[in-house]
């Protein structure tokens, strides 16, 4: 109990500096609101005077700061400048197809870096270490854009295996793919590292000793010990998912929270933009508060040291 009055204390400077930096970037980002908003329609400046009043633009640079925080606490941050529709409402009618998105390409990363990382760590030094650990590569290196474009001309233009847009689990293999095969070469080659610096333990050779098989050896006692390094990665893997798949929402032309943060920016929405940052924040705590509880459930002797 101590250690999570701790976290959760220790959760309000994060939350602080964070709400800080947004709201300092916003106000230094080049561009008034007001005529954004009228997108070049002529307005007489008693019109953009009174707008700037409604949107209490005209407010000292320090109030706005102030009712910022206030708001972000409440977790009412308003309407929207563009479209004046409650910014919340906004975020949860995109929120469906980011999650279905970060899902589909969480399973499709966790699946095939698993695989590959195992396959490298209990084969280290062969011809499967060298592939497992080269398809890992490709996996990191390649642009999420220019991996999406590829799956489309080949399995949707050229083969027609799937469709490229629409909605459905058959839409969303081609831009679960592109998300999870960067999740994956990241994971593979941490799980590879975790299992090849374990299998060099002596209660490894201990069970070795004893007669057990290779693979009771590998999933029972090396994999449990080898799983808080991609653990860790992964909680923090699966909040980019949610918050940052901008690009396969582009190429795919799918809907989504990153498609509507980068519309907010490039309007300056500040309204919009500040809830996607605070409700992305929330995210990024409530993940990993779960792998801090992960950890305990993986190896018992962190939670008692968590208890002490």
């Amino acid at each position: 109990m101590i250690y999570f009055v701790r976290r959760i204390v220790g959760i309000i400077p994060v939350l602080l500096v964070t709400w800080t930096l947004v709201f300092i970037v916003l106000e230094i980002i080049p561009g008034d609101p007001v005529n954004l908003m009228l997108a070049g329609r002529p307005a007489s400046e008693e019109v953009r005077q009174r707008e700037r009043e409604r949107l209490g633009l005209d407010k000292p640079v320090i109030v706005r700061y102030g009712s910022f925080l206030v708001r972000a606490v409440k977790g009412d941050l308003g309407d929207s400048f563009r479209t004046r529709q409650p910014v919340t409402e906004m975020i949860l009618e995109q929120l469906r197809p980011t999650l279905e998105l970060s899902a589909g390409g969480f399973l499709v990363g966790v699946t095939l870096g698993v695989v590959l990382g195992v396959v490298a760590g209990i084969r280290p030094n062969s011809w499967l270490d060298t592939s497992a650990m080269f398809v890992a590569l490709i996996g990191v290196s390649l642009p999420s854009f220019w991996t999406g474009m590829t799956l489309i001309f080949v399995f949707g233009t050229t083969l027609r295996w799937v469709p490229i847009v629409g909605d459905g689990i058959t839409a969303l293999i081609l831009p679960s793919i592109t998300v999870g095969l960067f999740l994956s070469g990241g994971l593979a080659r941490l799980i590879r590292s975790s299992i090849l610096e374990v299998m060099n333990q002596d209660y490894i050779r201990t069970a070795r000793a004893k007669g057990l098989a290779h693979w009771v050896v590998v999933m029972k006692h090396a994999m449990r010990n080898a799983l808080i390094p991609p653990v860790t990665l992964l909680g923090v893997q699966f909040g980019l998912l949610i918050t940052g798949a901008v690009i396969t929402e582009s190429v795919f032309a799918r809907p989504g929270l990153g498609q509507l943060l980068l519309q907010s920016v490039l309007n300056k929405d500040i309204p919009l933009v500040q809830a996607l940052v605070v409700y992305a924040t929330g995210v990024y705590i409530v993940l990993n508060l779960i792998v801090d509880l992960l950890y305990g459930v993986i190896d018992p002797r962190i939670k008692l040291e968590q208890a002490t």
